[in-house]
């Protein structure tokens, strides 16, 4: 069967086609920490997320490496320490959690923001009107760039 464009239900041409790019496909990697940064780029990136969910969640725009050590330290602890592995996409948050979740992303700086007169990596902010999308390792922000999504190693 020919491969068709969603929208269109024709055949895609170099100007339409979707590149699509799987973060750790094969799960091996560990300790990087990215964040999606929504763009009309035609390439889609997706990870797999939502704990023993092992969903693949998908965002278009570009990627960028966050930098440091142990960067999904404290939202390992959060997923797969406090939730145990469990994702919570739809699901109400405990003040407790939320409040931890909005520490743990405000403590991440953001390189490459294309802000090159910034003296200090800005911060990125849990996007909290599209929290029913959160889910392990895959998390809405806004960045100094617009809207976007954290991403990192699914714990299953």
């Amino acid at each position: 069967m020919a491969e068709t464009d969603l929208m269109t239900d024709q055949p895609p041409d170099a100007t339409t086609a979707k590149r699509y790019v799987y973060l750790d496909p094969d799960g091996c990697g560990g300790g990087w920490m990215f964040v999606i940064v929504a763009a009309p780029t035609g390439v889609v990136y997706q990870n797999q997320c939502g704990g023993y969910a092992c969903a693949q969640y998908e965002q278009e725009g570009y990627l960028v490496p966050l930098y440091g050590m142990d960067l999904d330290e404290d939202m390992n602890s959060i997923f797969v320490g406090e939730l145990k592995g469990y994702g919570m996409r739809g699901r109400e948050w405990p003040t407790n959690v939320l409040d931890r979740l909005r520490a743990a992303v405000d403590a991440l700086g953001m390189y490459g923001s294309g802000r090159s007169d910034d003296l200090y990596p800005p911060s990125l902010i849990l996007d909290e009107s599209r929290l029913s999308e959160a889910a392990e390792a895959w998390i809405p922000v806004i960045t100094p760039d617009g809207p976007g999504v954290l991403v990192w190693e699914n714990s299953d």
